[in-house]
């Protein structure tokens, strides 16, 4: 594998806890292993380098913050395209069908293939890769698994910060394989510009699945295995819905799109060039309508919310060990106060710590 073969059950250099966050480094640093260096190297085109920032943003050292900083500038310029379904939908195969294609054209790809996690390592279990062996010594391709270690809370922030990661270093597109269709998966797909919701025939009643929030989170629908029975039903019946959804008033007005569903046998490559037909057909109406620009304003605001919000309860759990906020959390506990009053009193007490 090539250096993007660094996945995050590999032990890299990290910044060890209570280090300065500095991108300088210091003299017990190797070079080497020094974020800046790694950032300055990534920038010109590193593989090995790229990948052990991807080690630090999973791992959450205290170099991120400085690491994506220094990134920032060029973070945006990748396409980002999300495929998420049930397991067994054929989502690697279809990533890796695509990017055949998109390879072809001359684009560089990157790819973060979300799996679960290893139950003896907490890494990830690398099986998304394992399919993508083609791809393994095209320099035009990056590839990386990261592991969902059993709690999915933080994974749509270190997947978005990844995605940054893949863009700075230049590719043009960036695809997005989840493990599922649950809440956290479709977190992860408010990253993307374009979702495609890969089904089966035996990814049960479509409208099941729809409950499940994917009739909002898709932006196209791809019926894989569409040789199997019960396709063309599924097919009708995504596409009803997906009428009705784009006449609803639930639907998203910033852009004229009614949610396309294409049959795919991405196994036999079947289907995957209407699929990129469509996808670059979404992101067309997304910049005519302003609606590319206006999603990733919003991004970036919901980013920078959620930054804070984590920030500020570090400091309320940092409080908690001792003073005058741990005091006033034990009146709260004790019912010798209310806890409006408590958290009135709390707050400037909190905005005043250095951080």
């Amino acid at each position: 594998m090539t250096a993007g073969g660094e996945g995050g059950s590999t032990a890299l250099p990290v910044l060890e806890s209570g280090r300065s966050t500095s991108m300088a480094g210091s003299e017990s640093t190797p070079r080497k292993s020094d974020p800046a260096a790694l950032v300055e190297r990534m920038l010109s085109g590193d593989r090995l380098a790229l990948a052990r920032l991807i080690t630090h943003v999973e791992n959450r050292s205290a170099a991120v913050p400085a690491i994506m900083k220094a990134v920032h500038p060029r973070a945006a310029h990748a396409y980002v395209v999300g495929i998420t379904g049930p397991p067994g939908a054929g989502k690697s195969t279809v990533v890796d069908r695509l990017t055949v294609v998109l390879r072809a054209e001359g684009h560089t790809v990157g790819i973060i293939a979300v799996d679960p996690s290893s139950p003896f390592t907490g890494g990830a279990v690398l099986g998304d890769r394992i399919r993508m062996q083609a791809h393994a010594l095209d320099s035009g391709v990056f590839i990386r698994s990261m592991a969902t270690r059993g709690s999915l809370g933080g994974l749509a922030r270190a997947t978005g910060e990844v995605v940054k990661l893949l863009s700075a270093f230049g590719h043009d597109w960036v695809l997005i394989e989840t493990v599922g269709v649950g809440q956290t998966e479709l977190d992860v797909m408010k990253i993307a510009d374009t979702t495609v919701v890969a089904l089966v025939p035996e990814s049960g009643d479509a409208i099941q699945t729809m409950k499940a929030g994917l009739m909002e989170a898709a932006d196209i629908f791809a019926v894989n295995k569409a040789d199997r029975a019960g396709a063309p039903a599924l097919m009708a019946e995504l596409k009803f819905a997906a009428h009705l959804h784009y006449a609803s008033s639930t639907s998203r007005k910033d852009v004229d799109w009614e949610i396309p569903v294409l049959s795919l046998e991405a196994q036999n490559g079947l289907g995957i060039a209407e699929l990129l037909v469509e996808i670059r057909r979404h992101r067309a109406a997304l910049t005519e309508s302003g609606a590319f620009g206006a999603r990733r304003r919003e991004r970036a605001r919901q980013e920078l919310e959620a930054l804070l919000v984590d920030a500020f309860r570090t400091r309320v759990e940092r409080g908690l060990r001792g003073g005058a906020v741990r005091a006033l959390f034990d009146e709260v506990v004790a019912g010798t106060r209310d806890p409006y009053s408590a958290a009135a009193a709390i707050l400037p007490v909190i905005s005043l710590e250095p951080s």
